[in-house]
């Protein structure tokens, strides 16, 4: 297929920032310019993020962090906050619920994006907390350009926030109406609390890093628990149950937690002359999937497949189908289960399981059997029972926007940073959008919905227990290319992080594109298995292609026996990435949608 760019790929040797959103890569080459470094941009990058992307994420979300600090060992900042200690199991069969609801209070974990920015920001980091949280409080103190997403998605849950919202109601629909794109939105009560933040710790005292702990405590032992609290013990918030719930959240659970730094999980992968060590979370997230799938794609000659024909398409589906099912039977979080990853991505296990790929598509949810784990969850088509069913929804993307009468899906956002020394970042922030709960009025926004992803079924690594991580679909990725840190990539899109995150990895090191000709390639993904969000349906053999695809491709999958979808030309795939190639640094942004920007010199 002849290479197409939308935009050329951005060269440079002084520092490279990609991200979902223009004003968020400015803040961030804007920082570098300024002499701070990659960890230092990416701070104030992702708090930018969370004001100009309020329908992706927001201040009470979640966010993973992959970093290679320059001479030193890739790591994961963890910022996935785990479920309260009054989330049990029986606790919400008592109200009548078999899934956790995909919006409200119900549906809140502890907070999770400040903390790890902050650990982040204090670890390798060079900038005083003020510094960086300077531009997000004058974007929302000030005003930002709506994009047409934010009034698109205003406007589906704006009988919500009029009828049972007004909290939200009140920031987001302050002019009686959705705001309209290209108008300038401002948000003074975020504003103000970030600046409170700022003013609480700098009394602290003096030196940066106590200024850093001391904004961690007030978000987690101040004034901010102390207001998430007081919500969700007296406020009663409508959710997808179609009923009305207060929140299980506590300031206790929020005082008790702090983000980790941890190792990563890697695979080894060859391609051409060069190796690539593919670098994940760990199983609390659905990371691994993408290193399964390398695993699973380790002998296929890809490079000889055009990356539009039938076979490569097929071979990429099949793959995810078996790696996302044993997502569904095996992933966990590991402080809970014992997740077999030595076996999951082991050569033994793979070759096995890539003798279940055939000529046909498969219809059939299959994990593999590995003794003594695992046990996949049970999903029913709503009509005639039957297990393992199609339940006639899609349920591909992040979370629901909160219409219990008719849910839609949301979508979340991506940085990846690279500076003149070779400091690498990659984070995916997501959770706390404007419609998963009711805006906490003195703070400015509202809380995740991120417990939906958990199991509300005994016995299964995914299944709800006080303190536990949900199994989040959060996934960025960082690759080094014959041991040296090279590319930091990722993507939003729930379930479908680590497909099309691994079709644009694959293009460029198999077929040669470069970061932007991959990205612009046309996406597509599966949604064999069942999704992580409310209402957890999964839809068998279902494959969603851009319709650039030419028709050859689409003919010979029908023949196949894949279910097609054919999506908009421009609409499947979100993807940033940057690589350092010395003394050249790359980085390329996805252009659908016309929001995500990369800048460098």
């Amino acid at each position: 297929m002849t290479a197409f760019t939308t935009r050329p790929e951005i060269l440079g040797t002084f520092g490279v920032v990609t991200s979902t959103h223009w004003l968020a890569s400015s803040t961030g080459m804007a920082v570098l310019e300024k002499g701070g470094n990659a960890f230092d941009a990416a701070v104030a990058t992702g708090f930018v993020l969370q004001v100009v992307e309020p329908h992706l994420n927001g201040p009470a979300g979640d966010v993973p962090i992959l970093i290679a600090p320059a001479g030193g060992s890739v790591q994961v900042v963890c910022g996935q906050g785990p479920a309260p200690a009054a989330a049990t199991i029986e606790s919400y069969g008592a109200l009548g619920l078999d899934l956790v609801p995909g919006t409200g209070l119900l549906a809140a974990v502890v907070p999770g994006a400040f903390d790890a920015w902050l650990l982040l920001l204090r670890e390798h980091g060079t900038w005083r907390l003020r510094d960086v949280l300077a531009p997000a409080i004058a974007f929302a103190r000030n005003g930002y350009p709506v994009v047409p997403n934010i009034s698109g998605t205003i406007a589906a849950v704006q009988q919500l926030f009029q009828d049972e919202w007004p909290t939200s109601a009140a920031i987001y629909l302050a002019g009686g109406a959705p705001p309209t794109p290209g108008s300038l939105f401002r948000n003074p009560t975020l504003a103000a609390t970030y600046a409170r933040i700022i003013d609480e710790a700098e009394a602290a005292g003096a030196d940066r890093v106590t200024q850093i702990e001391a904004a961690r405590s007030v978000w987690a032992e101040g004034f901010v628990a102390a207001a998430v609290d007081v919500f969700c013990r007296e406020t009663e918030a409508m959710d997808t149950s179609g009923r009305r719930h207060r929140g299980l959240l506590r300031g206790d659970d929020m005082a008790r937690w702090r983000a980790t730094v941890e190792d990563p999980v890697t695979y080894d992968y060859a391609a051409g002359s060069h190796t690539y060590t593919v670098c994940k979370t760990g199983p609390w997230g659905q990371g691994p999937v993408f290193l399964q799938q390398l695993a699973l794609l380790r002998d296929a000659d890809l490079a000889g497949m055009a990356d539009n024909s039938p076979d490569f398409v097929h071979t990429l589906v099949e793959s995810a189908k078996l790696a996302f099912a044993d997502r569904e039977a095996y992933y966990g979080d590991p402080d809970f289960v014992q997740v077999p990853l030595a076996t999951l991505l082991g050569d033994v296990y793979n070759d096995g399981r890539r003798r279940c790929i055939g000529d046909e598509a498969s219809l059939a949810l299959r994990p593999g059997e590995i003794p003594g784990h695992g046990g996949a969850p049970m999903v029913r088509d709503k009509t005639t029972g039957e297990d393992i069913a199609h339940s006639g929804a899609d349920g591909t993307g992040e979370p629901t926007v909160a219409r219990f009468d008719h849910p839609a899906d949301g979508d979340t956002c991506h940085l990846d940073i690279i500076d003149a020394a070779g400091n690498m970042v990659s984070a995916t922030p997501s959770g706390g959008w404007l419609q998963s709960s009711p805006a906490i009025p003195q703070l400015g926004f509202c809380l995740g919905s991120r417990a939906q992803m958990f199991w509300l079924t005994e016995g299964l690594p995914a299944s709800l227990a006080p303190g536990k991580r949900p199994r989040t679909t959060l996934s960025p990725s960082l690759a080094l290319r014959d041991g040296e840190p090279y590319m930091v990539f990722g993507t939003p899109g729930g379930d479908q992080q680590d497909q099309w995150s691994l079709h644009v990895f694959l293009r460029h090191v198999h077929h040669g594109r470069n970061l932007q000709e991959a990205i612009d390639a046309p996406g597509f993904h599966t949604a064999h298995f069942p999704s992580s969000f409310f209402p957890r349906a999964w839809d068998p053999g279902k494959v969603t292609l851009e319709g650039r695809f030419p028709q050859a491709t689409r003919s010979a999958l029908l023949r196949r026996g894949h279910r097609l979808e054919i999506a908009d030309p421009w609409s499947v795939g979100r993807v940033t990435a940057a690589s350092r190639e010395p003394p050249l640094l790359k980085a390329a942004a996805n252009p659908r949608f016309m929001q995500g920007y990369a800048v460098g010199r």
